[in-house]
């Protein structure tokens, strides 16, 4: 019994963090209607601060420091600090970021607000010192008994202060008169002008307050529950899964089931150190309940979720299907052909790299660009074609091309799965799912020796006919033969992908993008459409992972983790995610690629690479949601326009 409560005490600190966080999902969304991703993250920058002040007595800003004290600075000037560098941060994401989207595509709000997730996570270890920091002790150290067990005073003074910031929100939103007017707005936000408020400045007021809120129990918990970046950011899954739970309606609900999830986390790590608990379930496991419960909660309570009301939204970008251009596809070919033969080393890797994850980002461009469907889920895909690869050629012997297949299509089985949500649910929902499935992937499959255990992940160099097509020979760090495999591979795909769009399939996905109800009143079988997406994609990401597993020789989880997954969604979107042309440049801005050879190698910057695509994210969300290729693509229609009415007038 003493073991059971202490482990139900254990999971107060980072439960109390998921209510608060849910909490403020909550109260954002019925100020905004957005779904803000980076709730985590605007945490995560204020305990940082904190722990920086504690230490050192620097307050460290974006650029710059201040030294406000001589030595560690007392602990409550060190929360306040903290707790106004959360809240600053979050009204600018709202003044700077979602405020100027509040009429734009669900795409850009959600891609909007997973830039400043990564912009922020990118710019923690740019600032501190992450290797080994450790948040001074801001809460009593002691310890109460209760049922038996030995208590932390201080999980007791966290949990109490989420449940205390929970009901001060709810009771701003039922018992104020800026609360009520903030809950109309999410009705009807004209009406609510004509009334004399301002919806704008309403929700100001709860990005900043949330973000206060969101701070100050991240804070005084950090102590007990670590400083890593990377927790923090995704502690919003299970925010989010408990604010779904809550329907998006109850803020107190919400904090309650963000608690029970932390809870039950804690009480499933005391189970995995039983003798019953299987052995396959004893890492990560805990990291699927958010996805579970999002599955769950979206399946049931589905219609009854609110969107938002009294805003139009505005239409997606603009998506033309391929035209047959043989002479510019040989032109591509033959430039990215030539690019391997005249380089060498890391250039060629890197340029090798961009063919391979123009593959991967083709298969965004169809799901997400032509389909619709916003998913935050490609890397997990072509993790599993990767980490499959090497137990086909290293356990079963597999040849190649077939080593390619077989694992393309259990990744293709794995779309279909993450897809069925789709069926129900879509736009930000349906980006909750696919994230938390991401990350449940990785954590418990990639992440788990139970499942990739085949020493290191090694990978068989592929042969074909008795010609090698390793990767490396001796010092050559990529052969001409692996690139060539390469560019042969990526180009059919790409030609059977650009055929699919340019035919009936292709205009299907268009018109469910454009209305599903439209599309299924003439006959389109949207569910079925749906999947099939979900699977032609997945199958476009195995395929990648499989070449970046023969790229690499062996795998580790870090090749396909969600921060490279969502860097890649970066890069896409900012190339053009309705485009072909969108993923060849895609490709070349993507991780490993060209461009961050370029800025390793040349410039000598290449830490910032992902500081760099996060900002470019954020701006082309907010400014160019069309990207690259789409503005190239207007100006050029823009040139012809104006020669044909000189030539005619």
């Amino acid at each position: 019994m003493d073991q059971l409560v202490l482990f139900v005490t254990l999971g107060f600190g980072v439960g109390s963090v998921y209510a608060v966080i849910a909490s403020s999902l909550v109260a954002v969304h019925a100020a905004t209607g957005v779904l803000n991703f980076a709730q985590g993250s605007i945490a995560l920058w204020g305990v940082w601060v904190a722990a920086e002040l504690g230490t050192t007595g620097t307050l460290v800003l974006p650029l710059g420091s201040v030294a406000l004290v001589d030595g560690p600075a007392p602990a409550l000037l060190a929360v306040v600090v903290g707790v106004l560098s959360s809240a600053v941060v979050a009204l600018l994401t709202h003044l700077l970021v979602m405020r100027p989207l509040r009429s734009a595509p669900v795409l850009s709000q959600v891609v909007a607000s997973v830039g400043v997730m990564l912009l922020v996570v990118s710019l923690v270890p740019l600032r501190f010192d992450t290797t080994g920091a450790v948040a001074s002790p801001i809460l009593p150290s002691g310890t109460v008994e209760l049922l038996g067990a030995q208590v932390a005073v201080a999980d007791l003074i966290v949990l109490a202060l989420a449940l205390v910031m929970a009901a001060v929100l709810a009771a701003y939103f039922r018992f104020t008169r800026w609360g009520t007017a903030t809950r109309a707005s999410a009705e009807d936000e004209t009406a609510l002008r004509l009334t004399g408020w301002s919806p704008d400045r309403l929700a100001a007021l709860v990005w900043f307050a949330t973000g206060a809120l969101t701070g100050l129990v991240a804070i005084v918990a950090s102590p007990s529950i670590g400083l890593d970046p990377i927790s923090y950011t995704f502690y919003v899954l299970p925010g989010l899964a408990a604010a779904l739970v809550a329907r998006l309606r109850s803020i107190l609900l919400a904090a309650a089931a963000g608690l029970a999830i932390g809870v039950f986390q804690s009480l499933l790590l005391m189970m995995s150190t039983y003798d019953f608990w299987p052995i396959w379930a004893q890492a990560g496991f805990g990291d699927t309940l958010p996805f579970l419960l999002v599955m769950v909660a979206l399946f049931v309570f589905g219609k009854a979720i609110p969107e938002r009301g009294g805003v139009q939204s505005a239409r997606m970008p603009p998506v033309r299907p391929p035209r047959t251009r043989p002479v510019l596809a040989l032109v591509v070919v033959a430039s990215t052909f030539a690019a391997v033969l005249l380089t060498e080393g890391g250039w060629r890797f890197g340029v090798v790299t961009s063919v391979i994850m123009m593959l991967i980002a083709l298969s965004l461009v169809l799901l997400t660009g032509y389909l619709g469907q916003i998913s935050l889920a490609a890397m997990a895909f072509a993790g599993t074609g990767g980490f499959l690869l090497s137990r086909v050629t290293t356990e079963w012997g597999v040849p190649f091309p077939l080593s390619l297949v077989i694992p393309a299509l259990a990744a293709t089985v794995l779309g279909v799965v993450v897809g069925i949500p789709a069926l129900r649910i879509r736009g930000a929902h349906l980006a909750v799912v696919t994230l938390a499935g991401a990350l449940a992937i990785q954590t418990f499959v990639f992440g788990n020796p139970a499942f990739t255990p085949f020493e290191g992940n090694q990978i068989q160099d592929p042969s074909l006919f008795g010609m090698s097509l390793a990767v490396r020979n001796g010092t050559v760090l990529t052969t001409t033969s692996f690139a060539v495999m390469v560019l042969v591979v990526v180009g059919l795909l790409t030609w059977a992908t650009a055929r699919l769009m340019r035919g009936r399939t292709g205009r299907a996905f268009l018109a469910i993008r454009s209305n599903e109800r439209a599309a299924a009143s003439v006959g389109i079988d949207v569910a079925g459409t749906k999947l099939l997406g979900f699977a032609f994609s997945a199958f476009l990401a195995g395929v990648g992972g499989c070449l970046i597993g023969y790229s690499r020789s062996q795998l580790s989880v870090e090749s396909f983790t969600v921060f490279v997954g969502l860097t890649l969604l970066c890069t896409v979107y900012v190339a053009g995610i309705t485009s072909l042309a969108g993923a060849v440049v895609a490709g070349l801005l993507a991780p490993l690629g060209v461009l961050a050879t370029f800025l390793e190698g040349t410039l000598g910057v290449g830490h910032l690479y992902s500081l760099i695509a996060a900002l470019a994210l954020v701006i082309t969300a907010v400014l160019n949601p069309v990207g690259i290729t789409g503005s190239v693509r207007h100006a050029s229609e823009h040139l012809i326009d104006r020669r044909n009415a000189r030539a005619t007038s």
